[in-house]
């Protein structure tokens, strides 16, 4: 039996037997989906009937990593288990995998994420009358249409933009590299910055080539990115305890929830596989770029 074979016949379970509006039967199948995704991602595909307890607590550990709020991991895994437990009820497994798995509990402490409310909140703070309005606009509009992390922002280097493809080269860690898809707000918000900003820092040697520069013309550092955040975080009436990662994982929860293919939110973030030392399967960049278009807030 197939993954979408048992999910069709599960949405029809759910509409005749529960008789669930369509918004809800919706978002359990996007549930599954994720799991669905997960397991087939994998070197040798998963079987929605051969799943194990421990593929999924590697799944669920795979959200924690994106950052997801322990509120969208409840719902998703509250939805996988209904599914098992309508195929334990048809006969097709003798044992419910889902059984021992438990929902995080809403109190715990997981990374904080930005709703678009607040990032919208956070972008209006900027002040751009000062020099440094641009750039910081510049910054956030990054950090959330590409979901780096702090380092890869400030190593940013101009040739490794490529605006008009819709893409920036990244060094991640381990000296890494990968072509991360950049939405046109961010692109064209660098672009202000260069042309009404950066033009007039007297450069430092050695670091003409840095995208982001402090006002003595030297790479940012990792504190100031952070100074930067907490005091617009401040300016915009925001308590969360937000930082440079908050963007990151603001970034991939979005894209999930909205419906985007947990492969390609790997590859755009450069996660390794929690259950491999391989990299998730490398997927075509303009397919990355699609999934961008498709379900980033502010594509």
């Amino acid at each position: 039996m197939t993954w979408d074979l048992l999910i069709m016949q599960f949405k029809h379970y759910l509409k005749l037997e529960r008789a669930l509006a369509d918004n809800s039967i919706l978002a359990y199948v996007r549930d599954i989906e994720k799991l669905q995704q997960f397991a087939e991602q994998e070197e040798v595909n998963i079987a929605p009937l051969e799943i194990t307890q421990a593929n999924i607590s590697d799944f669920i550990q795979l959200l924690n990593e994106l950052g997801m709020s322990a509120f969208s991991q409840a719902r998703i895994i509250s939805g996988i288990k209904a599914f098992y437990k309508y195929l334990l009820f048809e006969g097709e497994i003798s044992t419910d995998p889902t059984q021992l798995i438990e929902s995080p509990r809403l109190g715990r402490k997981l990374p904080d994420t930005l709703d678009l409310h607040e990032i919208d909140k956070l972008l209006q703070a900027i002040d751009h009358s000062k020099p440094e309005g641009a750039r910081n606009r510049a910054i956030l509009e990054t950090l959330y249409s590409c979901g780096l992390r702090v380092s890869e922002l400030i190593s940013l280097r101009i040739s490794n933009l490529y605006a008009e493809a819709g893409y920036i080269r990244v060094i991640g860690k381990g000296d890494k590299e990968r072509l991360v898809p950049i939405g046109r707000e961010a692109i064209k918000y660098i672009d202000i910055y260069r042309k009404e900003s950066r033009v007039h820092i007297d450069i430092k040697p050695g670091n003409e080539d840095y995208v982001f520069l402090n006002r003595r013309g030297a790479m940012l550092s990792r504190v100031m990115i952070f100074t930067i955040i907490k005091n617009l975080a401040k300016v915009a009436g925001i308590n969360k305890n937000i930082s440079p990662h908050t963007f990151r994982h603001s970034f991939a929860t979005h894209l999930i929830e909205g419906g985007a293919d947990l492969r390609a939110v790997q590859e755009m973030l450069g996660h390794e596989s929690i259950t491999t030392t391989e990299i998730y399967t490398h997927l075509d960049r303009a397919y990355l770029q699609q999934v961008i278009q498709d379900f980033h807030p502010r594509s």
